[in-house]
């Protein structure tokens, strides 16, 4: 190698971020040529440019000043090619490094930020054209999440509503990997600078970072100043008459108009409190109809998130609250996913199945979708869906498959629509070891951190609702109890990693996989080696409800296991919960019995039952809960609806925020 230029970009490229620009199997076969000596004669020129000849002829270059998109091939391939990855290979293992001296400097902090590019550079780089295109998006508003370097993920992430931006070399813009096509590709990349320029203005340091960029300042959707609009305003007054009325006493009526609403919050961009209300639609319409899926508490819960998103949209995160208003999908470039299970559900007339395919080039889960109506008079379970065809393949299997396509698109809320076609390819393979090879934001080892990586986290009532937000992959190293509660209609069982922290599995029944508990319950057994699930902070602990367990005998997928779950399980372990977990348990089912019968309607033995749990949390050292509680029980006395209302959904707001973040 001649040239005294050093290519620090090259060197900077780890075996991840080759794969994240090309694909794994390249890089593979790349590093095995070199270790073959069948590498490329390296030879650096003076202003940095590289350039290689392979033993067969082939000649490659990398100009300076550019990324991997620029170099130059003389064989037949027409993107990214194998020689192309062995240059950098070979020229990484080939460059003498600079001698160290006292006079030199020390190399630059790994912790840079993407916002220093200017727009100058932006331009330079990614042309004028997707600079006008951003700042369309920019005058609009979009929301943003930011994953600054760490020296354990030195790569700096941004979080789009419809893809993710991530920049592989520090200071170098010839290198950012997106998800999104090329036809967007330098849009997306100014806006996730932009973004990491606005947290770095505002001084929001952390390690992650959700923030709103853009749009006219005092203005909203809705017109300007803080007003929120008609729509939030009605979704607030339908749940407010749930509250007062009670969910047994509701009737089509009202149930009807909640629905009307939750369309037009979704017409006007509030997404997120549009998919409440719409769930809250759902779980009257299961209480009116005496489906075992109506859950008093979580009905309880979509009542409090109404409340809670219209109370935090008036805050500076509002789109983070409310929806967002991006585009609705993004085309995708060529994508391989890692399927990690299926969830099945579904009402009376529909089925659904969710397909969780994790993107292992950016770290996210995406939701594959499918909708199957339910003939007069069948029974459509699971087990019947099993070997329904997706994308040319039974369902059994793409949920445990490896999915490579060319024709797939992601939306905001992380819904992914893959189509299959002649010209567009889409190929199923098994999933093999694609668990265990997961990235580390995806594959939890160890709980404890999982669990503080949860506590940063706004409430669950105010964030984002994206579809497999919080699906992992999960490494059990033991399990400890597995039991069935008969009154819930859930198993649950105590999981350990290798450190000995615990974290609990829990999955309730559903008609719609009659045998998903009994499936569970031997795959957990079995001895599992990882499982995949939804996780959540929950009473001081972390809870998974679980999509698929992978045992010694391969992958089990509960949902679409066959039989009519009439396995005998055992009973739960002993209840070990303490002194402040069963306090806010009781305040809450106490809150939750409230909405359940209706504020207007309390009886006094259940004014009096709100009453203990209030003093019950003030002895347990909670008393900011214990004071919501206590001027709930007062408003309950007051001839004052509005009152009671605002000091119901305070107090149930205040609990559920308590026990996530305990």
């Amino acid at each position: 190698m001649t040239g005294p230029a050093t290519r620090a970009d090259l060197l900077s490229l780890t075996p991840d971020a080759l794969a994240a620009l090309a694909n794994r199997g390249l890089v593979k076969r790349a590093a095995k040529d070199l270790d073959a000596g069948n590498g490329p004669e390296v030879a650096a020129a003076p202003d940095g440019g590289i350039s290689g000849t392979f033993p067969d002829g082939t000649e490659t270059s990398l100009p300076a000043g550019a990324g991997l998109e620029a170099a130059t091939c003389s064989c037949a391939a027409t993107g990214t090619c194998r020689h192309r990855i062995c240059l950098v290979l070979a020229y990484q293992r080939t460059a003498a490094p600079a001698p160290e001296t006292e006079d030199q400097p020390e190399a630059p902090d790994a912790a840079w930020s993407p916002g220093a590019f200017d727009d100058d550079a932006l331009a330079r780089v990614l042309g004028q054209r997707a600079l006008t295109a951003a700042r369309r998006t920019f005058r609009a508003g979009y929301s943003a999440t930011l994953r600054r370097p760490t020296p354990q993920d030195p790569v700096a992430h941004v979080e789009l509503p419809a893809c993710t931006v991530r920049f592989l070399v520090p200071d170098e813009l010839g290198y950012v990997h997106t998800d999104a096509v090329a036809a967007v590709r330098g849009e997306v990349t100014v806006l996730a600078v932009w973004a990491f320029r606005a947290a770095d203005e505002r001084g929001l340091t952390g390690a992650e970072v959700r923030l709103d960029v853009g749009g006219a300042p005092g203005e909203s959707r809705d017109g300007p100043g803080p007003a929120l609009g008609p729509s939030l305003g009605t979704a607030l007054d339908l749940a407010g008459q749930v509250l007062l009325e009670g969910v047994v006493h509701t009737g089509p009526v009202l149930a009807t108009a909640i629905g009307r609403a939750a369309a037009d919050l979704a017409g006007h961009g509030m997404h997120w409190p549009a998919a409440a209300l719409g769930d809250l639609a759902a779980q009257l319409a299961a209480h009116h109809e005496r489906r075992a899926d109506h859950d008093p508490a979580r009905t309880a819960e979509l009542l409090a998130e109404v409340h809670a998103r219209h109370r935090a949209a008036r805050g500076p995160d509002r789109s983070q609250v409310l929806g967002t208003d991006e585009r609705a999908e993004t085309p995708l470039r060529r994508v391989r996913l890692a399927a990690l299970g299926c969830r099945v559900a579904g009402t009376a007339a529909t089925r659904t199945a969710d397909v969780y395919l994790a993107h292992t080039a950016t770290g996210v889960v995406l939701a594959l979708k499918r909708r199957f109506d339910v003939p007069d008079g069948a029974r459509l379970t699971g087990a019947d869906l099993a070997g329904r065809r997706v994308l040319g393949t039974p369902l059994r299997s793409l949920a445990a498959a490896n999915i490579v396509s060319e024709s797939a698109a992601r939306s905001a809320g992380r819904v992914v629509r893959v189509t299959a076609g002649r010209i567009a390819k889409t190929t199923v393979t098994p999933v093999g070891d694609a668990w265990e090879t997961l990235p580390a934001a995806l594959l939890v080892r160890d709980y404890a951190a999982e669990a503080r990586a949860l506590d940063a986290l706004p409430p669950r009532l105010v964030r984002p609702r994206v579809e497999a937000e919080l699906v992992r992959a999960v490494e059990v190293a033991g399990v400890r109890d597995i039991g069935y509660h008969p009154g819930a209609q859930r198993l649950e069982a105590v999981v350990a990693d290798a450190a000995g922290t615990t974290a609990v599995v829990s999955a309730d029944y559903s008609p719609h996989r009659p045998a998903a508990l009994d499936a569970l319950a031997a795959a957990l057994a079995a001895g599992p080696r990882l499982l995949t699930g939804a996780v959540r902070r929950d009473r001081g602990g972390l809870v998974v409800d679980p999509f698929a367990v992978l045992t010694g005998d391969g992958v089990v997928l509960p949902d679409l296991a066959p039989g009519e779950g009439t396995a005998a399980l055992d009973a739960p372990p002993p209840d070990v919960r303490d002194p402040l977990s069963r306090a806010l348990d009781e305040a809450l089912a106490a809150c939750a019995e409230a909405a359940h019968r209706g504020l207007s309607r309390i009886s006094p033995g259940l004014r009096e039952r709100i009453v203990r749990a209030g003093e019950d949390l003030e002895a347990n050292g909670l008393r900011t809960a214990a004071g919501t509680v206590a001027a709930l029980a007062a408003a309950l006395t007051a001839d004052d609806p509005h009152r009671a209302v605002r000091a119901w959904a305070t107090a149930h707001i205040r609990l559920l925020a308590t026990a996530e973040l305990r």
